[in-house]
């Protein structure tokens, strides 16, 4: 028998945990993908990932080199920074401008407020459209970047710890689930206040054609559009710099962030807004309810985890695709309802529907509807097996390798 040195400490493998050393607590355990820490303390052997190395060195770390290297996106720190910055420099034109330059404009205001306020035929004030409106989204595409890191490290990581999630790639989903829920109810709720308010309530598809173009929007309307296009963008950058854990459904989320983006900005390009609030509705709603029931999934609260999976599925089914077909069968048949004055292509006066844009309106809607099919079979497979097994998420990856939870090998959804 050989003997061992008694300052010499054993070392226990497990398998799968071997050279696992990005579980090293950290305060910066948040970070994902590039932002990770290649190489750990004392260790001249980089860690190997699937992610292009992103040199960071913490010491060294200024808010110049976050907004250098795109950490402000996950840096919550550096987001506020920038939007103080924007409030500061706006108040103090606000506080000081007047008495130097009377009636200057305020440059920063179109970052803060939407713009190209206009009196409507019913005396209030709507608004148009113009290139001052991506400031606005650049804005809140920081917003949202600082609003979803508070959210998942300050407020649901917590949660996530005291009903027992302990590692930190489930840390990670149930945050990132946590502020889908609150975005999507948020969302879903003041969709349908709008909608409430428009002639297109419920789903009254012949207004989204008559009395085209809808140039001019309501506040709330014009707001709502804008901050969904700011919230889609921030997700778009999230998934291309690898800021989550990739999910077997990966390439499918990126096609469905790049298609929403194309509705959303098309529609709003060619004054179809009314479809485009329905559109809205009939994602962020059942979004809400797939967040929440995966939030109880981790909690293991197994009989409401099985509830609201169910609710789910009839929200799901009822949103994404009867509603989602509803609007398919309104742009083959109804497209025609647009008055006659109106069907030709005109950007100055703010009508493009020429008689092929029927078929550029329905092609991104109908692939919107193949990839929620695409989902809806992965839901139905969830469903069958969890007559007999542990309910799951087939949409994501497994864990870090990181072993099983009591016995059972979960995915981490």
């Amino acid at each position: 028998m050989s003997k061992r040195s008694p300052s010499t400490p054993t070392l226990h493998r497990r398998r799968g945990h071997v050279g696992n050393l990005k579980n090293i607590d950290t305060d910066r355990r948040h970070l994902t993908g590039p932002f990770v820490t290649r190489t750990p303390l004392d260790s001249a052997t980089p860690e190997s990932s699937d992610f292009p190395a992103l040199t960071v060195n913490h010491q060294g770390d200024t808010f110049w080199s976050d907004l250098k290297s795109w950490r402000w996106v996950v840096n919550p720190a550096s987001s506020f920074k920038l939007l103080a910055i924007s409030v500061i420099l706006y108040l103090n034109w606000e506080l000081v401008t007047p008495n130097i330059a009377p009636g200057l404009p305020n440059p920063l205001r179109p970052l803060l407020f939407i713009s190209y306020p206009v009196e409507s035929d019913t005396g209030d004030v709507r608004y148009a459209k113009g290139y001052l409106d991506l400031l606005f989204i650049a804005y809140y595409i920081i917003f949202f970047s600082f609003v979803r890191q508070i959210i998942i490290i300050h407020v649901c990581q917590p949660i996530a710890r005291y009903f027992g999630v302990k590692r930190q790639a489930k840390l990670e989903r149930f945050g990132e689930q946590g502020y889908a829920l609150v975005y999507f109810a948020i969302m879903g709720a003041w969709g349908y206040r709008i909608m409430k308010r428009l002639p297109t309530y419920w789903y009254r598809t012949e207004y989204f054609w008559i009395d085209y173009p809808h140039w001019d929007m309501k506040f709330e309307l014009k707001r709502y559009y804008l901050m969904h296009m700011a919230y889609w963008c921030q997700q778009l950058i999230v998934l291309l710099f690898g800021l989550e854990k990739p999910r077997k459904d990966y390439y499918e989320l990126i096609a469905h962030h790049l298609v929403t983006l194309w509705l959303i900005g098309w529609s709003y390009l060619i004054n179809l807004t009314l479809i485009g609030n329905a559109i809205y509705m009939s994602m962020d709603i059942p979004d809400a309810f797939l967040a929440f029931s995966k939030l109880l999934n981790y909690m293991k609260l197994e009989r409401a985890k099985f509830v609201s999976f169910v609710v789910f599925m009839c929200f799901w089914t009822y949103f994404r695709h009867y509603l989602n077909i509803v609007i398919l069968w309104s742009i083959w048949t109804e497209f025609d309802l647009i008055p006659e004055v109106s069907r030709v292509w005109s950007p100055s006066e703010g009508v493009w529907l020429v008689w092929w844009m029927k078929y550029q309106i329905f092609v991104p809607v109908l692939f919107l509807q193949i990839l929620n099919l695409f989902w809806y079979y992965l839901i139905w497979r969830i469903a069958i097996r969890s007559v007999t097994s542990t309910l799951t998420d087939d949409r994501s990856d497994d864990e870090d390798n990181d072993g099983d939870v009591n016995g059972v090998d979960e995915k981490d959804e």
